[in-house]
């Protein structure tokens, strides 16, 4: 797993603790406790055990307790779904979004979408933000508005032509709001859908669905913006066809006037006007092919694009991936509905009101995404409902990074069951228990006692774990390569 080479470039410290780890009782028991996360880089420790007992004959079937793991513990996987935390938790999830968005668009009876599914209307949409003033950007072969022609990694790309001019407060206000703006975008597609059918919205509902799954993500500027699948059903949803007039034309067209009709107003507050919120006029509708025959967008494209993004947060723009809200507070600068004799709120003496704990001056980020993090923190007075000091170091933005209808396909806790249910089949086995669905009057009850004690690595840990994750990695790319090209001589 490790040579000479990579452990004479670690730090004094780190070294030391590596070594303390390899050499401890119980290493090869650490090992395999980590492989089976994954390589989690920030697993939860647990103590504890469970008992499985036989109600019939109050016999033990199995016992199992912390007291002999590696430092009295069991290491269980965080489940993090951002891939700049835990890239092993982060890999399970976006397997998880890509076979969900996946069902829902070539159809899996296990996950509760038929095939036919593949001849249903359905498009893939990107929703984006206005503009909060000129950024550098890569328009095509022509230069940037600065003179300059800028790299594909360019770290000036998105941030402010004029720092003086630009709309801060207005794009973390907007990424603020952004879910509301889709929330509104969903109610007005079905008014405008049963609009073109002639239909009232009543009606036009018994007789389809419209289904979708969406997926946020962070633009250079730091503004978020959407990406989402969305269908036609029949009224029994995917198992029945959407109705003639349920077209391809007709949903692309009701997509472009319901986005057109959103908004949300946000009234004026201290020195801050009134705004009106709309999303941007870079909107993209395009048909996903069923087959992959020469389609622009297939299926297959669709579903990696959208699992790709589920695992990333604003990270991606140069901000931090933790909060930089007050912990005495929890971002809430005090008890605004709480005032003294005298009318004035009662604030957090931690943060004085502003509901910020770090001091923003000493993060270690670009200059356009401190300037983003400030307006929040300077809003956050203006706006105490919306949470702003809280949410911070998202730039604003407070929703769900991935969403779905009800009728879409499966759900993420559907697809974590069976892999529940997988492994505890294989220790059932293992370990000689009777299967209930094979022998339902087989009847045992397990009794578990866990007490949380912790999470993480000490640094030694820490790059031990790093490097199991790399080669489970290594060996899932070389699994994936021989399958491929086990196919393509068997296609010869």
């Amino acid at each position: 797993m490790t040579d000479t080479a990579t452990l004479a470039g670690l730090d004094p410290a780190t070294l030391t603790d590596v070594l303390r780890v390899a050499a401890a009782d119980g290493f090869d028991r650490w090992q395999e406790q980590i492989r089976r996360t994954g390589g989690c880089a920030d697993p939860i420790r647990l103590t504890g055990g469970t008992k499985t007992i036989d109600p019939a004959t109050k016999t033990v079937l199995h016992a199992y307790t912390t007291d002999h793991e590696p430092g009295g513990m069991l290491r269980v996987a965080c489940g993090n779904r951002r891939a700049s935390r835990c890239p092993s938790c982060a890999w399970t999830y976006a397997g998880d979004t890509y076979h969900l968005i996946r069902a829902g668009l070539v159809g899996d009876p296990a996950k509760g979408t038929p095939p036919t599914i593949r001849e249903h209307p359905r498009v893939f949409v990107t929703l984006t933000a206005p503009s909060f003033g000129p950024v550098h950007n890569r328009p095509g072969n022509r230069p940037c508005r600065c003179g300059q022609h800028h790299g594909e990694d360019a770290p000036e790309l998105g941030t402010a032509l004029d720092t003086a001019t630009y709309d801060y407060a207005g794009a973390v206000l907007w990424n603020n709001h952004a879910s509301d703006l889709w929330r509104y975008f969903t109610i007005y597609l079905r008014r405008e859908i049963a609009r073109r059918a002639g239909l009232t919205l009543k009606a036009a509902r018994e007789a389809c669905r419209v289904s979708f799954g969406k997926v946020a993500e962070y633009q250079k500027r730091g503004a978020v913006h959407f990406h989402a699948v969305i269908r036609f059903d029949g009224p029994e949803g995917p198992d029945s066809p959407p109705p003639a007039w349920a077209t391809l034309a007709l949903l692309d067209d009701a997509i472009r006037a319901a986005a057109a009709r959103v908004q949300v107003d946000v009234p004026p507050s201290g020195d801050q006007p009134a705004r009106t919120l709309r999303w941007g006029t870079q909107l993209d509708v395009q048909p996903i092919g069923a087959f992959g025959h020469g389609e622009d967008l297939t299926e297959q494209a669709v579903a990696s694009y959208v699992a790709k993004y589920a695992t990333k947060a604003a990270e991606t723009t140069g901000t931090v991936d933790r909060s930089v809200c007050c912990r005495a507070c929890g971002g809430s600068g005090g008890y605004p509905h709480v005032r003294r004799t005298d009318g004035t709120p009662v604030l957090c003496t931690s943060c004085e009101g502003t509901g910020i704990g770090a001091d923003l001056r000493t993060l270690d980020v670009p200059d356009h995404a401190r300037r983003l993090i400030h307006a929040c923190a300077d809003l956050h007075a203006a706006y105490p409902e919306r949470g702003l000091a809280r949410w911070a170091h998202m730039l604003g933005f407070r929703g769900h990074f991935s969403t779905k209808s009800r009728y879409y396909s499966t759900t993420l806790g559907a697809l974590r069951q069976v892999r529940a249910d997988y492994r505890a089949a294989q220790q059932r086995e293992t370990l000689g228990l009777p299967d209930p669905d094979d022998h339902p009057e087989a009847t045992v009850l397990t009794l578990a006692h866990w007490t949380y004690a912790g999470h993480g690595h000490t640094p030694g840990e820490s790059w031990l774990a790093a490097n199991i994750r790399r080669d489970i990695e290594q060996n899932r790319e070389l699994a994936r390569e021989e399958q491929a090209n086990g196919g393509a001589e068997g296609e010869e």
